[in-house]
């Protein structure tokens, strides 16, 4: 996994929506996966689908603090791909905290890159941890904001 910034590379304001409105995970899952479509073309949006919800099936991806990280692994993808939303009311989502989802960041991930996707999921955990991130995030007012918060959150986390 290269140093610096990471998650930015996995984003374009083309992956973000903000106030997205869903009536629940599986209508949040579409949308995640339409908007991860856009990165990945080749694949369909059935194989995106089935890998984030073969993982969501081990167990919830709500880390907490309003956020969830939906990840799946994608044979034949030749690199890691990401998509980020805020929503428009906050979900129930089983979250470790009991407390509703408001930010989601969905990862896509090569099959056998194994290290590189728990190192990256770290990154993201550590990321959205910070108030000051999250609060960021949830104020930008353009997708292009959205991606400069998440470089101001990698620059945060390197120092």
């Amino acid at each position: 996994m290269p140093e610096g910034l990471v998650i930015p590379e996995l984003l374009a304001p083309s992956r973000i929506a903000r106030g997205l409105r869903v009536a629940g995970k599986n209508e949040l899952f579409e949308a995640l996966g339409a908007l991860l479509n856009r990165a990945e073309p080749a694949l369909s949006r059935e194989t995106i689908l089935a890998a984030l919800r073969e993982r969501e099936h081990l167990g919830d991806t709500g880390i907490g603090l309003g956020v969830a990280i939906p990840h799946g692994r994608v044979p034949g993808l030749g690199r890691f791909v990401g998509a980020f939303v805020t929503l428009a009311q906050a979900m129930d989502y089983h979250a470790i905290d009991g407390k509703p989802v408001t930010m989601v960041f969905a990862l896509l991930v090569p099959e056998q890159a194994v290290q590189e996707h728990l190192l990256i999921l770290s990154r993201l955990a550590g990321i959205f941890r910070n108030s000051e991130t999250r609060q960021e995030l949830l104020a930008a007012q353009t997708t292009e904001e959205i991606c400069q918060c998440f470089t101001r959150a990698e620059n945060r986390a390197d120092r």
